[in-house]
């Protein structure tokens, strides 16, 4: 078992030949375990970890102490130990509520940068006021939960960094924007955000979320008869074009006739982010963001961002698995 503690502390001060006079205090920490099991010559890996825009009082919060993370990272590693190869084929799929998210924020999130859609790159190009999801689905950004990793006062172009409505009960509201894409199209910006001051602001994610729903967890895995239930993501590809997205799973389950049953191992999930949006049919009230893991690059920039949802259950998803049923 390896861990690992980083935490570091950022005060910044914008000036703007436009008047612009803002400053944030912005500390980060960040916390990992990894642990591997081994049994009869088999070996897998698990990992936990958490952090944010807090110090070392983050340690003090329930489930959060750096025991808790070994223990967690121990369970998951033994768990897979016993995991079966997956299903391939197409499944409905249950979203742990938490780090799913981040398969919102990369196959949907990055599409809804304004500057894609400047360009006329994006798959939600010109769709403002249409249904681009499930009429269940609602999405916002947020910079405003305390202590997440995405959380920002001011933007990197001073700019007050407020909540913002992407999509409403599947109708699309609007895009996140730097102030030359608000500019372009006539609105107020609050996402402009860079690596450093070496480095050009573009439109990018805070904390995006998706927001909760009317079905309990245990209904939603009750009403599956037969699919995964993803619990630990380890990240995926997006083709922001199109919306084609390839997502690999570190911890999974399939669940069989209403119950989570046995471990998985080699789970991707295969699909498109729009169409995925679309066969949203159960969504959970347990709205969870993540425990400050995420790291967003775009153009050769990385930032700070949270990602999060409810439990939610996509009707069908392509499982790219190794067993073919």
């Amino acid at each position: 078992m390896t861990a690992s503690f980083a935490e570091g502390f950022r005060e910044i001060l914008i000036v703007t030949s436009d008047g612009v006079r803002a400053t944030d205090r912005q500390p980060m920490m960040r916390f990992g375990v990894n642990a591997i099991a081994e049994d009869a010559g088999k070996r897998q890996g698990g990992s936990s970890g958490g952090g944010g825009r807090v110090g070392l009082e983050y340690f003090l919060l329930a489930g959060r102490r750096p025991e808790d993370h070994g223990r967690e990272a121990a369970r998951v590693a033994l768990a897979m130990l016993d995991a079966r190869e997956a299903p391939a084929g197409e499944l409905p799929v249950v979203l742990a509520a938490g780090d799913s998210g981040i398969l919102l924020h990369e196959a949907v999130g990055h599409g809804l940068e304004a500057d894609f859609n400047r360009k006329r790159t994006s798959r939600y190009t010109d769709q403002v006021g249409q249904n681009v999801a499930s009429a269940l689905v609602t999405v916002v950004d947020d910079p405003s939960f305390p202590g997440s990793r995405g959380s920002l006062h001011v933007d990197d172009e001073g700019r007050e960094a407020r909540p913002l409505r992407l999509i409403e009960q599947g109708i699309l509201q609007g895009y996140m924007h730097d102030r030359l894409s608000a500019k372009h199209f006539g609105t107020s910006s609050g996402n402009g955000r860079r690596e450093s001051y070496r480095e050009p602001p573009m439109p990018r994610m805070s904390n995006t979320l998706m927001l909760g729903g009317q079905d309990s967890p245990e209904d939603i895995i009750k009403k599956t008869k037969r699919g995964v239930f993803a619990k630990k993501f380890s990240g995926g590809q997006v083709n922001i074009t199109n919306g084609d997205f390839v997502f690999s799973l570190t911890e999974s389950y399939l669940i069989e006739d209403g119950k989570i049953t046995a471990p998985l191992k080699g789970v991707n999930l295969i699909g498109n982010g729009p169409e995925a949006l679309g066969e949203v049919d159960m969504l959970g009230p347990d709205v969870e963001i993540s425990d400050g893991i995420w790291t967003c690059g775009k153009d050769g920039q990385s930032v700070p961002v949270g990602v999060g949802c409810p439990t939610t259950r996509v009707a069908k998803m392509t499982i790219g698995g190794t067993r073919v049923e």
